[in-house]
């Protein structure tokens, strides 16, 4: 315990980068990042981050605080671009690889971007007028410059800006949350201590790390204990399962969408999955069905819940392998960094067992949002910040998300969590996955609607009987779609936002 108190210290004073560069001193020689057939050691991945560090400073000229960004697929050169810009005193932006278009100029522009870091098969999608650079794979690319090691450092001031974290736009246009080095190395410390990670663990990083939650929960804070790390391209399952069958992972984060993937793998009961020991979950909501499945089948693995928003670096609660018993559909409780409570509309406390939404304040927050003042002063009341989620809080502390505030169906004039709803349907054999949306209605003000990804034959009429027979009425949908799949963003969410857009369509379109 006093190991890893001290360890806290020592972190609690590095830069980003030099969370990197304090395991680089302590553990040199051992392996810090596996990548396709590469592999680093510390001192070697801490050296790789100075030399990519002047480059961007010295070869391509960028000024102190000048906004890079990534856009490319998992992968080594990813990791030491977000580093190398931390320790050049960059101001770093990560963006979805999947964003193409208007999606993709907003961001570089709102951001100002001054250069983009691109994997070749994705730079023709960069708009005119932005210059990019080769991420990885050609003669120009930030790996091959690597081969010419360089001296370069900087001094940074722990309260400046190391990244602007774009939220997911699921209910709006993304907005540049602003992130301190102060804000993400305090994010890494709640991380270690509320998630168990050590050094002897072998996590498999398979989440896009453009994404805060594969990045700054798990990837950042391993290599502050100095784990071995593996990065994959994605959450193939197959993949997934290949690793840990072989021994090379035993420590997997994926959101419900990733773990309900591998449960219905064809291998997941054949396969020898004894050596996985840590199960991380978050990103969107857990249906608790699908975790008592999963529970049942690997009884000693060690789940854990992992909950908050970018806005918090983005680790806010967790709820640890311990207290699933009786709780299973609880978020856990604060990280040692963070405050929580429950507020009414007022910004009141209200009472254990009320819902309200949750507020924040700690020192993983960011300052706000990257050139939206309105929006900052909208989020940030009397000094706590407004997440957005509904959520009841236990006399043990112990706080349950309800749903996202704007999630919230009104039916009737009584509102309804859309979480209860889809947990209902969860516990029919015939649903794979399911999402529960209010749609404007002359009737209810709002008409609970369920749309659901069948697993086998299932027909709405059946659906709705088996919501019926458990909900109250004003609950229950008033109409199920079947679809071939939801759409979701990288990180698992589901985007209710145009899930709605795409059934009133739909309705207009019928009628």
């Amino acid at each position: 315990m006093e190991r890893r108190h001290a360890m806290e210290r020592r972190l609690l004073t590095r830069t980003v980068d030099g969370v990197l560069r304090m395991s680089a001193q302590r553990v040199p020689d051992r392996i810090a990042v596996r990548y396709a057939d590469r592999s680093w050691t510390y001192a070697e991945l801490d050296a790789a981050v100075t030399t990519a560090a002047a480059v961007l400073r010295e070869r391509y000229g960028l000024g102190e605080r000048a906004r890079v960004a990534t856009y490319g697929h998992n992968s080594d050169a990813y990791l030491i671009a977000f580093l190398a810009c931390s320790r050049a005193d960059l101001i770093h932006v990560p963006v979805n690889h999947h964003l193409t278009g208007e999606d993709l100029s907003y961001i570089l522009e709102q951001s100002g971007t001054s250069l983009v870091l691109t994997d070749p098969g994705l730079a023709d999608r960069v708009p005119d007028g932005f210059a990019r650079k080769a991420l990885r794979d050609t003669d120009d690319s930030l790996l091959t410059a690597l081969a010419e090691p360089d001296t370069y450092d900087t001094d940074r001031d722990a309260r400046e800006y190391v990244q602007l974290l774009y939220t997911s736009g699921t209910t709006a246009l993304p907005k540049g949350a602003m992130m301190t080095h102060r804000a993400l190395v305090h994010e890494y410390a709640s991380a270690i201590e509320a998630l168990d990670l050590h050094e002897d663990d072998k996590p498999v990083h398979a989440l896009p790390l453009y994404h805060s939650a594969q990045t700054h929960v798990f990837l950042l804070p391993y290599l502050a204990v100095g784990a071995e790390n593996t990065i994959v391209d994605g959450p193939d399952p197959a993949v997934l399962l290949d690793l840990i069958e072989a021994g090379r992972a035993d420590s997997l984060f994926a959101p419900p969408t990733v773990w309900i993937g591998l449960s219905q793998h064809p291998d997941f009961a054949a396969r020898d999955l004894s050596g996985l020991r840590k199960a991380y979950y978050g990103a969107s909501i857990m249906p608790v069905p699908v975790l008592e499945r999963l529970r049942e089948r690997l009884p000693g693995l060690r789940f854990y819940n992992c909950f908050g928003q970018s806005e918090i670096g983005p680790l806010a609660t967790v709820l640890g392998p311990d207290e699933h018993e009786g709780r299973m559909d609880s978020c856990g409780r604060p990280v040692r960094f963070v405050e929580a409570k429950v507020v009414d509309e007022d910004g009141e406390d209200v009472p254990d067992g009320t819902p309200g939404e949750v507020v924040y304040r700690s020192p993983q927050l960011c300052d706000g949002y990257w050139g939206k003042p309105k929006e900052t002063k909208e989020a940030f009341r009397h000094g706590w910040f407004r997440s957005g989620d509904l959520a009841v809080r236990d006399a043990e502390g112990y706080f349950t998300v309800v749903d996202r505030v704007k999630d919230v169906i009104n039916s009737g004039g009584v509102l309804v969590a859309s979480r209860q709803v889809e947990d209902v349907l969860y516990t029919h054999p015939g649903v794979a996955e399911a999402a529960v949306v209010g749609l404007p209605d002359e009737r209810w003000i709002e008409a609970v609607t369920a749309v659901v990804v069948p697993r086998g034959e299932v027909t709405e009429a059946e659906l709705l009987d088996h919501a019926r027979e458990r909900l109250a009425h004003f609950k229950a949908p008033k109409r199920v779609v079947l679809v071939d799949e939801l759409p979701r963003n990288a990180s698992g969410k589901i985007l209710k936002r145009e899930l709605r857009d795409r059934l009133a369509a739909r309705s207009d379109q019928e009628s």
